[in-house]
């Protein structure tokens, strides 16, 4: 990791003036607004470029300023950023929008000590803020980051161990010009993004080559060395779309955690050995404390999240008796068809809506 400061000060002119002819046009690059630039930044984090534009736009266009997303309802909020996933960022810019609505009078501050005080704002993305917002002279880390400064400096250690990753974030400090630090931060991440990239980096067109340890010893494709993944674990989970006097029941999940904030069709993980039937009753009458028949096999619908799969059965169900009693869930509804796209649902049960709704026999009916 060491190099002599007139090494660095040439990767630095490099990157900049790639960065001045090669960066993508993007649609927070045009403003200089503090609050887009976080947005942006919230929604990049483990997404595309190319999956956050049009929901940067959605966003933006229906809470143009921290005001309007602070005193937006929850569900507007996770209904707008339904589909994008890692929905605690959405919970999170919504709970912090209010804090600097209150603390803060609605502008997003540009002290390093207030913006890792709001909720959700960790290291990365209050440097993030600071350098492409204000101009602060403040490092960032993150995938694409890490990426490249292992390769151009030979860091062969695990960067999942705290004390290498806190080698690389003085790294990053270290590197950073005095003058055009949100240019500069910026331009690493978009290089980390479109040249060295994770399997087939672009060595050949490269404008930093000349620097890189990793090209020169040919072992790009083995760094950034991390720890080996475990095996992905699969869950069968039982739906249910529980009828009573022409209208059925969805709920909503509580506002933390997976899928937090989210509506859903009521149920739950099978046990192992359990029949799927016989998990949704058991399921239904522990979250909610009531009974259903559990009728007809309507769908099932594959999905992976970061770190498990699911395979999602449902089936059509009618109450059977009980009160509603809010165990494991904060509301819930009894709606019809129409009302399904009032309310924000996670991708799995977004994909049984659609096949339901596509099916030529009704699939709600």
């Amino acid at each position: 990791m060491r190099r002599t400061n007139h090494v660095k000060r040439k990767f630095r002119r490099c990157l900049l003036s790639w960065y001045e002819k090669h960066r993508r046009v993007l649609p927070w690059r045009d403003s200089e607004d503090p609050y887009k630039i976080w947005v942006s930044e919230v929604m990049l984090q483990q997404t595309q470029v190319n999956t956050v534009e049009k929901y940067y736009r959605r966003f933006i266009g229906r809470f143009p300023t921290v005001r309007e997303l602070a005193n937006a309802d929850l569900n507007a909020v996770m209904k707008v950023w339904e589909g994008l996933g890692y929905y605690g960022r959405a919970r999170n810019l919504h709970r912090a929008a209010r804090e600097i609505d209150l603390r803060f009078g609605g502008r997003v501050p540009d002290d390093e000590k207030a913006l890792l005080s709001l909720p959700g704002v960790g290291r990365y993305t209050a440097g993030a803020v600071l350098s492409i917002a204000y101009g602060k002279s403040v490092p960032i880390l993150d995938g694409n980051v890490i990426r490249v400064l292992t390769r151009i400096f030979h860091v062969t250690e695990n960067v999942e161990k705290a004390e290498i990753r806190e080698r690389l974030w003085s790294l990053a400090e270290d590197l950073l010009p005095q003058k055009r630090t949100g240019d500069f931060n910026q331009g690493l991440m978009e290089f980390g993004a479109t040249v060295c990239t994770p399997k087939q980096p672009s060595c050949g067109i490269c404008p930093v080559a000349v620097f890189c340890e990793a090209e020169r010893l040919s072992i790009q494709t083995e760094l950034p060395v991390r720890s080996p993944r475990r095996a992905i674990p699969h869950y069968d989970v039982t739906a249910g779309i529980i009828w009573r006097d022409g209208k059925f029941l969805i709920t909503l999940r509580p506002p933390r955690g997976l899928l937090g904030g989210l509506w859903e069709f009521p149920g739950g993980k099978k046990e192992e050995g359990e029949a799927l039937k016989t998990c949704l009753r058991r399921e239904i009458r522990e979250e909610l404390g009531i009974d259903v028949e559990v009728g007809d096999f309507l769908v099932s619908v594959k999905h992976a999240y970061s770190h498990f799969r699911i395979t999602l059965h449902v089936f059509r169900c009618t109450y059977a008796g009980g009160k509603i009693q809010l165990r494991e869930c904060d509301d819930y509804r009894w709606i019809t068809a129409a009302d399904l796209e009032r309310y924000a649902f996670p991708a799995a049960d977004r994909k049984v809506i659609q096949i339901l709704n596509e099916r030529e026999s009704g699939g709600w009916v």
